[in-house]
């Protein structure tokens, strides 16, 4: 059983393994810096789909197969499937379930599925509920502007602020046993709102919920952040980045020399116009399934910090004019 260190932060008792991952992603993706890192990449973001939202079903389960593959297993071995997305209802991965026919949680965490998911996964496997399980996550450019902003075709123009979201997916299998790096650590955030009521501008929204969920870890953990070989939170995007560190910095603890942020590794802002950077649960969910934990087998890295973080705002609540709160959830991973 985990072995709670304080009140957002349990130690496992036995490290759970990741024991297989995959990345998808689509045309924009594939001109980044992280191509070769990608299990798939699409030169068509329908992905051979009718809609958008079929796409995105279709790349979460190119995901999950993709890393069922790498691991030499089936699903029918997976005791459990933890997914969500950004879409109303999670139909993106619900959609992408119902033909795995593998016990079904589905999660909302905005862009911190992948850290819910993961963290979710490994406590059910701690906890001797399962024994294998899978975690996986998306989102897509084009279903989230439907969904939160305009129409493709309104043209609108994107603020300094704004983000890109990824066009993409990512899947961790996780077991009890196995080779791989090991999820050591969980710290789940609490619910942080500032006020901010931008909904162009989500890095300074979520900023100050990955401040306060990494300095809960250090705290809890008696940890510096040096550490870390890398700290990787998602996706604040540039502005969220320097609020971040400013944040930190007045708590005590300095991230300059060892922090990134997925939104700022999956994009080349000088080359590609994503303005502040990437977003979505594709985002961090591939650059940790595809970038981060291919670093980890190649042995440049030894001991990350994920912290992917979601702004929990809807449509609806935007309108009505309310603010958005946020959330962060870290994961130690270490080999």
């Amino acid at each position: 059983m985990a072995n709670r260190l304080g009140r957002q932060t349990v130690a496992l008792e036995k490290p759970v393994y990741l024991v297989s991952h995959a990345a998808v992603g689509g045309k924009k993706e594939g001109e980044g810096p992280l191509k070769r890192y990608f299990d798939h990449l699409s030169d068509d973001d329908t992905f051979g789909q009718k809609s958008w939202e079929k796409a995105e079903c279709q790349m979460q389960k190119l995901a999950l197969q993709i890393a069922l593959e790498k691991w030499g297993r089936t699903g029918q071995e997976l005791d459990y499937l933890l997914a969500g997305d950004l879409l109303n209802q999670c139909i993106s991965s619900s959609f992408a379930a119902r033909e795995s026919q593998v016990p079904f949680w589905g999660l909302y965490g905005a862009c911190s599925t992948m850290g819910e998911s993961i963290a979710l996964a490994a406590l059910l496997i701690d906890g001797g509920a399962a024994r294998t399980a899978g975690a996986v996550t998306s989102s897509h450019f084009c279903t989230a502007e439907r969904q939160y902003r305009n129409p493709l075709a309104y043209g609108g123009q994107r603020t300094p602020t704004a983000q890109w979201t990824a066009t993409a997916a990512g899947c961790t299998i996780l077991a009890q046993e196995g080779r791989g790096p090991r999820v050591t650590h969980i710290t789940t955030g609490i619910i942080v709102d500032k006020g901010i009521k931008d909904a162009n501008n989500m890095g300074a929204a979520m900023a100050p919920a990955a401040a306060d969920t990494l300095a809960a870890h250090f705290r809890e953990t008696g940890r510096d952040p040096s550490y870390y070989d890398l700290i990787a939170t998602g996706d604040l995007g540039q502005l969220g980045r320097e609020i971040l560190l400013e944040l930190t910095r007045d708590e005590g603890y300095d991230l300059t020399g060892c922090h990134n942020d997925c939104g700022l590794l999956l994009y080349d802002r000088q080359q590609q116009d994503v303005h502040c950077g990437g977003s979505g649960c594709g985002c961090a969910g591939s650059v940790l399934n595809g970038y981060l934990l291919r670093q980890m087998a190649e042995g440049t890295l030894k001991k990350i910090l994920f912290c992917p973080t979601g702004a929990l705002l809807s449509p609806t609540s935007t309108q009505q004019g309310e603010s958005i709160p946020s959330i962060a959830h870290a994961v130690s991973i270490e080999v």
